[in-house]
């Protein structure tokens, strides 16, 4: 065997991070990083929140798993939460997000199913949009750089042009039977759907009978300041797919859906043997424990806004680096007018982690539990390192002439 045993698919940071501790990670050398990367949204309370290692290592004491062919008591109680906090009457639990899309696709196609429309499968998507690795969620993406190599498409999914709804309506045939999008795009560089847009696709797919499906894998949570972002249109869905920040860094995702939309997924149609086990479920019980509390998610709201505005000074100060800041809440991006893996890695020299995007965005998704402080230092980090690149660049100028 040559060279390491994995599979060689990631370009790895050459980082190894031994602990953590609220927003900053520690590598094996003991050197501190903050982080603003959080997992890819991942850890939406932090690294070693107390209250989620006290319910964990509790579990872990007593049930580790039993598989669904049994009554998983964490399972109905966090369901009932979700629903209570939602637009939704069923939760199915996944190990991921791209698990959970998957339930939420094949819950639109049995919908139709069930209501006597098989040939209604199709699901009208968005370009730049990213819902798994998945062959069903790659083609649902169908961006060609996943696509490639794996073979023939998986058919079913019609992309149109970002936040074009005419292109949409367009779309809608016969064999429609759902659109699905991001409210806030993520990996394709997080791109805000508005909330008018997000209400004219809820009366598209009410005038043509077609299921509404969100991704909120990333945005949910209280990413954007809301417990789901959809919130900020009042646009509710018939089903969403989240994940990510449910965990707060363990594995676990959810398909939610109204009653009526889950209705043909019948007993032995769908399921998972370790999808809400009694260790996630008690993780996820603890999420919401913290998110739910008064006042968190207006918490996040202010912390994103001085996160924001600090951002466009630097954005003022450094035009020849950055370009323009968007998002919402604590999903922000900065778009970048140098490469973004060199923004990125300067970042990283200034021991600060952030996010590669698309459309040459970096992503700054830090815990909800960020302090001001750390908020501060930051935006220092982020000021550095877009000196660097600025000096780096003149000092490349000069030479070049």
């Amino acid at each position: 065997m040559s060279g390491s045993a994995l599979y060689t698919t990631y370009a790895r940071a050459p980082l190894t991070f031994e602990r953590g501790e609220g927003s900053w990670l520690i590598t094996d050398t003991g050197e501190r990083y903050l982080d603003f990367a959080a997992g890819i949204a991942v850890n939406s309370l932090g690294h070693c929140h107390p209250h989620l290692v006290e319910a964990l290592t509790s579990q872990a004491r007593t049930l580790w798993h039993v598989s669904n062919l049994y009554e998983i008591p964490g399972q109905t109680r966090l369901a009932e939460r979700l629903v209570e906090a939602t637009f939704a009457d069923k939760v199915f639990f996944t190990n991921s997000g791209a698990e959970a899309l998957e339930c939420a696709v094949k819950t639109a196609r049995r919908y139709h199913f069930a209501n006597g429309q098989p040939e209604r499968y199709r699901v009208i998507t968005f370009e730049g949009a990213f819902h798994g690795r998945t062959l069903a969620t790659i083609a649902a993406g169908g961006q060609p750089k996943y696509l490639e190599g794996f073979g023939p498409k998986v058919q079913g999914f019609d992309q149109v042009p970002f936040g074009d709804l005419d292109a949409a309506e367009k779309a809608i045939t016969d064999e429609a039977a759902a659109i699905l999008i991001e409210p806030v795009q993520g990996e394709g560089g997080i791109r805000p759907m508005e909330a008018d847009a997000l209400n004219r696709l809820r009366a598209l797919c009410d005038k043509h009978g077609l299921l509404l499906i969100y991704d909120e894998v990333q945005s949910g949570i209280g990413r954007t300041g809301k417990l789901f972002a959809y919130e900020w249109s009042g646009a509710a869905p018939d089903i969403m797919a989240i994940a990510k920040g449910i965990g707060g860094g363990f594995p676990m995702g959810a398909c939610l859906a109204t009653d009526d939309a889950a209705a043909g997924m019948k007993p032995g149609v769908h399921g998972t043997t370790f999808g809400g086990n009694p260790l996630a479920m008690a993780v996820g019980n603890a999420v919401l424990d913290v998110v739910l509390e008064d006042g968190f998610l207006d918490e996040v709201s202010r912390k994103a806004l001085l996160m924001k505005q600090a951002l466009a000074s630097i954005i003022d100060e450094y035009p020849d680096v950055f370009e323009t800041v968007r998002g919402s809440g604590l999903m922000l991006g900065i778009k970048c007018r140098l490469p973004n893996a060199d923004v990125t890695a300067a970042l990283r020299a200034r021991k600060f982690l952030a996010v590669p995007a698309g459309d040459n965005v970096i992503r700054l998704l830090p815990p909800l539990t960020v302090t001001d402080e750390e908020i501060r230092l930051g935006i220092d980090a982020i000021r550095e390192a877009a000196s660097d690149l600025t000096a780096q660049t003149a000092q490349q100028t000069g030479s070049a002439a």
